[in-house]
């Protein structure tokens, strides 16, 4: 059976954190703030694949009210969501993913993004596709106050 599901997340930017997206450090002068190290990109993506198999979303598996999990990284968590998928009997096919943000440059960075969510999802990086677009200026995203983040995730039966 194919299924597929739908991510989004969305982080404020603050000073004094380091920026993550898809598992990369990109330099930044402000990072993303959250209980994790609050990587919107795979945060959209396990939400994606979660909601591909009907196993509800990251807050309910890895609450923001758990210390133990206070800054894990989200590519820990993309591993914990592929254990997820398999003990559903599970596997994902591929991922889409738009990370809407004003700066900075995401182009640059999109290969090493891609094989590190797919090294954590144990697929080949062609499995996993990321754009990056603006929000025009408009909104909070616009006036670069955070990031967001998109995916929609593939899913069929092992």
């Amino acid at each position: 059976m194919i299924r597929c599901g739908i991510g989004y997340d969305t982080h404020r930017l603050i000073e004094g954190r380091k920026l993550i997206l898809g598992g990369v450090e990109v330099p930044h002068d402000r990072g993303l703030d959250g209980h994790s190290d609050a990587d919107v990109l795979s945060h959209a993506i396990a939400d994606a694949l979660l909601g591909s198999i009907g196993q509800g979303d990251i807050g309910h598996h890895f609450p923001n009210t758990d210390p133990s999990i206070q800054g894990i990284s989200s590519l820990e968590i993309l591993k914990r969501v592929r254990v997820i998928l398999a003990e559903n009997n599970a596997r994902m096919v591929n991922i889409d993913a738009t990370l809407i943000t004003e700066a900075p440059k995401i182009q640059p960075y999109i290969m090493a993004m891609r094989k590190k969510i797919a090294g954590a999802l144990a697929c080949d990086p062609v499995s996993i596709n990321i754009k990056a677009t603006t929000n025009e200026g408009l909104g909070t995203i616009g006036r670069g106050e955070g990031m967001a983040a998109m995916a929609i995730a593939l899913a069929d039966d092992l």
